[in-house]
């Protein structure tokens, strides 16, 4: 199964959240039950787990660990076979301010085929994460006869691999035989370089596991001597999507082939990304009424049923929460950023956070129940960028006006 980009984005947060957990010493407990396996050869694993922490010598810890353990084990009597992919356990104490036992269950959108127990200061992710693994990877290669950049596209993310120059010498001004010896020279030092560049394009393209294809760019005629000619690996060479002209060999180029490259990679995320806010962007300069952003606004259009399509920043990190002060009793709900720490307006002191909701996961579901497209936008485009910084980070197309 393919996760679509809304699921592989929602997944991605689920995980960052995780990651953002730590405790002390050794006390989170993460736990992967593929879904061929026994529960009760589980139940007797964390049996055993629980007899040897009982020899752990801080008491704290120990405490700490065996809740967690017996936190796993009382889940377990109610679940009589694993789900169709497997299901992911993390138990453990965190200190926020108090000690507090927090228990998280990931059923995964892709089936898992590790079976892991592992008590560390954090959780381990490494299995989730190689889930949504970007699959589909493009090389990119610019060159003339001064440099070359090598890059490559992961999703809308572009990499500089690396960046080389030559010495291939520039036009000689005499004439003569001096001229033709030069002339001589040059084609040999150009040659020479060509081979170098080939040879390191081949080396890094063949160690990059689902390399889809290559786009190679460049200023001149150069870049289609070198494509031609025999430089590249031939296994390489089969994977050319492309030659296209570029301003620019440097990493500027790099952006400069994707864009140049849009009609050949029509559904590349970059390409839908620059395409998508080109249209929302037009709209807010042309005033029209069909772009709004925020996400107060966001989601009024949205149970209003009039977006069309919903942008949301791959960066946006909004939670709704409710918080209460432990010091004079005041509780509010609010949405904040993920690395803010409410404040207790009434008297100064921070507050705990007793419940959180992911924000996007709330707008994606009025989103879904009202027909509307959801766009994930990555932030490391530039039009990301722009969406994130400029609008919040969230923002949509309606299908009719809604202002007044």
């Amino acid at each position: 199964m393919m996760l679509d980009e809304t699921q592989r984005y929602l997944f991605q947060r689920k995980i960052k959240e995780l990651k953002d957990i730590k405790g002390h010493h050794t006390e989170l407990i993460s736990l992967y039950i593929p879904p061929n396996r026994q529960i009760s050869d589980v139940v007797a694993y964390l049996r055993d787990e629980y007899s040897q922490s009982s020899n752990i010598k801080s008491k704290q810890t120990r405490k700490n660990v065996l809740a967690a353990i017996e936190s796993l084990m009382s889940r377990l009597k109610y679940l009589k076979k694993p789900p169709p992919n497997g299901i992911a356990f993390f138990v453990g104490t965190v200190y926020n301010g108090q000690p507090k036992m927090i228990a998280e269950v990931i059923e995964p959108p892709i089936p898992i085929n590790t079976y892991l127990y592992r008590c560390d200061s954090e959780f381990y992710l490494q299995p989730l994460e190689k889930l949504i693994e970007e699959k589909d990877v493009y090389g990119l290669l610019l060159i003339d006869r001064r440099e070359c950049t090598i890059g490559f596209l992961t999703g809308s993310r572009i990499e500089t691999a690396v960046y080389m120059t030559s010495r291939v010498p520039g036009k000689h001004g005499r004439g003569g035989q001096s001229q033709r010896r030069f002339e001589r020279l040059t084609e040999i030092a150009a040659h020479e370089w060509f081979v170098k560049a080939g040879e390191k394009a081949s080396k890094l393209f063949l160690e990059k596991e689902n390399l889809k294809g290559i786009l190679i760019g460049g200023p001149g005629p150069t870049k289609r001597e070198f494509a031609n000619a025999n430089y590249l690996d031939y296994r390489i060479k089969k994977k050319i999507i492309g030659i296209y002209d570029t301003g620019y060999t440097d990493e500027y180029g790099l952006k400069e082939v994707v864009a140049a490259a849009s009609d050949d990679l029509q559904e590349l995320d970059v390409i839908k990304d620059k395409k998508l806010m080109k249209r929302f962007l037009n709209e807010v300069r042309k005033d029209s009424g069909l772009a709004i952003y925020g996400e107060k606004e966001v989601k009024k259009a949205l149970v209003m049923g009039s977006v069309e399509t919903l942008l949301i920043s791959d960066a946006f990190n909004e939670y709704r929460i409710k918080a209460r002060c432990s010091n004079c009793g005041y509780e509010e709900e609010k949405v904040v950023k993920d690395d803010i720490q409410p404040q207790c307006p009434k008297c100064g002191m921070p507050m705990e956070i007793i419940e959180k909701k992911d924000a996007v996961e709330e707008i994606v579901e009025i989103a879904k129940k009202k027909s509307s497209n959801i766009e994930i936008i990555s932030r490391d485009s530039e039009e990301g960028e722009i969406l994130y910084k400029a609008f919040g980070g969230i923002a949509a197309i309606l299908r009719y006006q809604t202002r007044q």
